[in-house]
């Protein structure tokens, strides 16, 4: 049997957590944006996998996911409440294999994933986002295919 969320003040204030357009989100979005990259908001990178990117380049296959610490398990800053501990622990783990399954599946599609925990700082999470983006989107000018669309454009 799996353990319950038991009801209280600490149950109430969980639910009413943003689960999209938290501040972290937020400050990364608007950094990425300052720098000029254009991306989907909330998406499914992939459509039979019900799971949404917080961002989604998806012309060059990106999804980005700002993690939070306590709801993902970050190794540094996530806690581990000692109310209902047995919950929260089977809850988290289930966040953490989750998180996995999506990356391995958008992999797999030739996707490439990008986790951010929370606590990291946006700009320094938006500079590593852009290099990868502009590294891509220069990769994919390069590659042959682009070519032969750009002759049948001609």
């Amino acid at each position: 049997m799996e353990p319950k969320a038991l009801p209280g003040p600490a149950s109430e204030r969980m639910s009413k957590q943003r689960s999209r357009d938290t501040g972290p989100e937020l400050l990364l979005r608007s950094a990425l944006h300052r720098r000029g990259l254009r991306f989907f908001v909330h998406r499914r990178p992939l459509p039979d996998v019900r799971r949404e990117a917080d961002m989604v380049f998806p012309r060059l296959r990106v999804a980005i996911f700002v993690d939070g610490c306590f709801w993902h398990g970050c190794p540094e800053h996530g806690t581990k409440p000692r109310r209902n501990a047995e919950y929260w622990e089977t809850k988290i783990a289930r966040n953490r294999a989750r998180d996995a399954d999506t990356d391995a599946r958008l992999r797999a599609a030739g996707w490439t994933p990008v986790r951010i925990w929370e606590h990291e700082p946006p700009d320094q999470a938006a500079d590593e986002i852009e290099q990868l983006i502009r590294d891509r989107a220069r990769r994919l000018a390069e590659s042959p295919t682009s070519d032969r669309r750009a002759q049948r454009a001609e």
